[in-house]
């Protein structure tokens, strides 16, 4: 049985959606395009206004108008698309890096808001809110036994800068009702979800997506660890699906010496655009190994190229995805968007990586999910590669373009069942640990977390009641098979609702194939 849509992780689809976007607005049309298409644009918005005045039911124009857009964007590249107003301030708060609220990440709990985690620094945090917590009331709106959607919640618990919401809180753990008032402030929304030493030399940096502060945020990690002595960064770009890319084009600049090319951009004109580092890098000496996989696309891809291209460094994992477009967006009065594709962009060598979409969208994007029957993620022979795509880096070794940049080190999934690695990165998986730790939180209590991460080796007690916990939720995938896998997952969820996100990645990490391939080498 196929796991049920709502419990998959965040996979292509989404990574694109917040994929790459260079700034400004569309630039005009030319004299004799606008005078040839006049009559046709004319004829539309006469058509809406005759609608709106003299049809005889009511009619939402403004959905005609959406319905109108969506087919012309329908006719282009996959990644030309329209974004309605609500999925687009999601998106630009999510690449601008922050929001205002009251900074909690949180689980709809039998139809209740419970708070898994307080945001470190939040005015949640601040404000004395603890994991477990249940949230009834903001500002006297009930929040509870409603079955209220997602927006509704989070137009409750978002607002202005410095507003007062007053909270009622229930807690489980004392059994009562607690008031508390606070301001909403800032919440920062990290793109760089983890940076840590592995050991005495080893840093790693794993970055989710590129936002506006991906680069400050890349910056202040690279320097905290390389103060302390790190010589051989590994960079993680994993089911990171992009966005904007100058950011990748500053972290790049930072590997590369002065004059040697990023990136270079083509326009339908022909018109090229190159991109050179500076001399401003400060990780132009020591050892680079960048991560990928399947997910890793768009601004991904233009970093993984330029370390690949300039022979800089070693790509590990798996083909990524293959997006060599570049989109300019434009917005409108209503907050919706168009994002189109105005040009495409080649690494170093010259390679386009955009890999086709001539057989439609839908093709298109299965694609990605199409490499497990291919057998593509467990053999690197079973990658299709042009012959006719040839092209050789300063080193004279040979890379291939049409799709995707290949690793220089192929690394398999670790697993054969595609479902259970699925289920594994998906939201089912916080659900369980909550439940399981709002059951009984002081079972963890004054634990440190090298006696929480032994107690979790020797145990299976999780491992069989997530089981029971999937066969509950009709999803029959049996996990016997990947038990290590699974209790990997499992303890580094845990590790992250009791510890924090660092906890989490030295767990997950613990016995990553692609980690080991850079630490046995050392």
């Amino acid at each position: 049985m196929k796991i049920q849509s709502k419990y998959l992780p965040i996979f292509i689809g989404f990574s694109l959606a917040i994929g790459i976007v260079v700034g400004g607005s569309l630039s005009g049309l030319t004299n004799n395009r606008d005078e040839i298409k006049n009559d046709s644009k004319e004829k539309l918005s006469k058509l809406i206004d005759f609608i709106e005045n003299d049809y005889v039911d009511e009619v939402d124009t403004d959905s005609i108008v959406e319905l109108t857009v969506n087919k012309i964007m329908s006719q282009l590249d996959p990644h030309s698309v329209y974004v309605s107003p609500r999925e687009q301030q999601r998106v630009v708060e999510n690449m601008r890096g922050d929001f205002v609220g009251i900074g909690i990440s949180f689980y709809m709990f039998k139809d209740t808001l419970a708070v898994i985690r307080p945001i470190e620094n939040g005015p949640s945090a601040k404000a004395g809110i603890k994991a477990g917590d249940r949230i009834l009331f903001a500002n006297n709106t009930k929040l509870f036994g409603r079955n209220l959607p997602s927006d509704s919640l989070y137009s409750q618990l978002k607002g202005e800068k410095g507003s007062d919401v007053a909270l009622t809180i229930y807690r489980k753990s004392e059994d009562k009702k607690i008031n508390i008032d606070l301001k909403r402030d800032v919440i920062p929304l990290k793109s760089v979800d983890a940076s840590l030493l592995l050991n005495s030399i080893t840093g790693y940096i794993k970055i989710n997506r590129f936002s506006e502060t991906t680069y400050a945020e890349f910056r202040t990690a690279l320097l905290r660890m390389k103060k302390s002595g790190m010589n051989t960064l590994i960079l993680d770009l994993r089911d990171n699906g992009g966005g904007y890319m100058e950011e990748a084009i500053a972290i790049a600049d930072d590997f590369l010496k002065e004059k040697q090319l990023i990136v270079f951009t083509k326009d339908k004109k022909g018109n090229t655009t190159n991109t050179y580092a500076t001399k401003n890098g400060i990780f132009e000496n020591g050892k680079v190994v960048l991560l990928i996989n399947e997910n890793s696309a768009s601004a991904s891809e233009i970093l993984a190229g330029a370390i690949q291209d300039n022979d800089r460094g070693t790509i590990i994992g798996r083909r990524s995805f293959g997006k060599g477009l570049v989109q300019r967006e434009m917005d409108f009065d209503d907050g919706s968007a168009v994002r189109l594709t105005v040009a495409r962009y080649y690494t170093p060598t010259g390679r386009s990586i955009q890999k086709s979409y001539a057989k439609g969208k839908e093709s298109y994007f299965k694609e990605s999910e199409s490499r497990f029957l291919n057998g593509e993620l467990y053999a690197k022979d079973s990658i299709k590669i042009a012959d006719s795509l040839k092209f050789k880096t300063p080193k004279g070794r040979i890379l291939y373009g049409g799709g995707g940049i290949v690793p220089d080190v192929f690394v398999p999934v670790e697993i054969e069942n595609a479902n259970v690695n699925f289920l594994m990165q998906s939201g089912i998986v916080g659900n369980f640990v909550f439940e399981q730790l709002d059951n009984d939180r002081s079972l963890f209590k004054g634990m440190s977390f090298s006696e929480f991460s032994n107690k979790m080796k020797e145990t299976n007690q999780y491992f069989n009641e997530f089981q029971a916990f999937v066969f509950k939720n009709r999803l029959s995938i049996s996990l016997s098979k990947d038990r290590d896998f699974v209790k990997r997952y499992l303890n580094a969820e845990f590790a992250r609702q009791l510890y924090g996100e660092d906890q989490y990645y030295h767990l997950i990490l613990s016995d990553d194939k692609m980690i080991q391939k850079v630490l046995n080498k050392q």
